[in-house]
């Protein structure tokens, strides 16, 4: 009981404040004797009021009452809300403040939430967290320090608030990628339009004509049959496999802006995938580092973002290297038709490529290929930085070296008839998804 009371009572700043003023008080009445009764009284005074203090804020068991909302899930990478939701159950107006345990791996050493609430006032208090792993976040206790008018002790209420929620990949940015395309104006997240070669090989009905049609898409037998002239209506080529490879190895556990290239990937990947199964296209999924981690078939099934996102929830980067030759083993034993294959990777070095061009050559043999990987930011900025010493000019050179290395890796992939993305982290899904908008363009699967 004791030990309960000593974590609950805490005493204000304005306690040690008359605290130390009375102390003066008693001191300077060694040399002012009419001080000493002033002093007493002023103790006295003081005493009786931390007392009174005290009464008003332990007397009622409950004080205060609180609820942490939080949502379903977050959102990895992305500002998620949280609410606490306060009333004050005193009969006086109170000053509270709030410190909300959050999970460990925010690491807020300073979160503090103040608010003052009158007489029965429900409030709720929001507050942003923007998780940069994915994974289980643990919420523990919320501490609450009530202070009275009087405000010289301070009464400390722990509300057990136990909760886990889960960090998925980036859904919120799959949200608005969706929605978007459903409407079909994914020009408004970055995409461009691509303009169409040919016809599609899919047939979808006869129309009549109207002005802006393409006159090659006349039906002469319909025009006849129905005395007007009628046209040919063809629709984007459906049900293609679109299958996205993420690679897991330690080249992909590279950090920017709090996120690894494995976190950027996997949200690009969602959010690719997700477009093609709108434009009803059937999706798929497969991580590997040095062993090939999970394969989810291509489908179009009603829960195949659920299970695509399930599977994406847990995967982390893998300190070994990628083994090229097990990934392009499964995909010839189980996939047997002709896909998009997207290959979420990272490539440092030409030497780094070499070791792999084998088994990506292979690949593309079967499949039209998509390599994704991304430019080195630091060394961006450091080429685009000048140079002040010696120092300066050796750590340029060695930056536009590497820079360079990887615009090669560019053109060697490309010799083989293997397509290519290099992009920046952050640019990475728009970039993603204008290449299959314009490979489906092109009718290039």
């Amino acid at each position: 009981m004791l030990k309960r009371f000593y974590k609950s009572l805490f005493f204000s700043y304005r306690f040690y404040l008359f605290f130390v003023a009375i102390i003066v008080l008693f001191i300077l009445s060694y040399g002012l004797p009419f001080l000493f009764n002033v002093s007493i009284l002023a103790l006295f005074t003081f005493l009786v009021f931390a007392l009174l203090d005290y009464i008003i804020l332990f007397f009622r068991e409950q004080p205060v009452k609180a609820e942490r909302l939080l949502p379903d899930r977050f959102s990895n990478g992305d500002h998620n809300n949280i609410n606490i939701l306060i009333r004050n159950n005193c009969s006086f107006t109170t000053s509270i403040s709030i410190v909300d345990e959050v999970p460990a791996q925010f690491q807020m050493r300073n979160f503090l939430l103040s608010t003052t609430l009158k007489t029965g006032e429900e409030r709720a208090l929001a507050y942003q967290l923007r998780p940069t792993e994915r994974g289980e976040y643990l919420f523990c206790n919320i501490n609450i320090f009530i202070k009275s008018p009087i405000n010289l002790v301070v009464r400390r209420k722990i509300i057990n608030a136990k909760a886990t929620v889960k960090v998925m990949p980036s859904f919120f940015l799959l949200k608005k990628y969706e929605l978007l395309a459903h409407s079909r104006n994914l020009m408004e997240a970055g995409s461009k339009k691509m303009r169409k070669i040919g016809h599609s090989l899919e047939f979808e009905q006869i129309k009549e004509y109207v002005l802006g049609d393409d006159i090659r898409s006349i039906n002469w037998k319909a025009t006849a049959r129905k005395a007007q002239l009628m046209v040919n209506n063809y629709t984007d080529e459906r049900s293609q496999l679109v299958y996205c490879i993420i690679d897991k190895s330690r080249s992909m556990k590279m950090p920017f802006d709090g996120l690894t290239l494995l976190d950027y990937s996997i949200n690009a990947a969602l959010i690719l995938l997700s477009v093609a199964l709108i434009k009803q296209d059937k999706a798929g999924l497969i991580t590997f580092s040095n062993q090939v981690g999970g394969f989810l078939p291509a489908g179009r099934k009603a829960k195949q973002m659920t299970g695509i996102l399930e599977m994406l929830y847990n995967e982390q980067t893998k300190f070994p290297d990628a083994d090229y030759e097990k990934l392009f083993a499964l995909l010839r034993m189980r996939i047997t038709q002709r896909s998009l294959v997207v290959l979420f990777t990272n490539f440092e070095s030409m030497s780094a490529l070499q070791r792999q061009l084998p088994y990506i050559k292979a690949i593309a043999k079967s499949h039209l290929l998509l390599v994704v990987f991304f430019e080195n930011t630091g060394l961006k900025e450091l080429t685009a930085s000048q140079a002040k010493d010696v120092e300066g000019i050796y750590m340029k050179t060695i930056a536009e070296k590497f820079e360079h290395e990887k615009r090669l890796i560019v053109k060697e992939l490309q010799k083989h008839g293997v397509a290519t993305v290099l992009t920046a982290p952050q640019n990475l899904t728009v970039n993603v998804v204008n290449k299959y908008l314009e490979i489906k363009a092109r009718q290039a699967i």
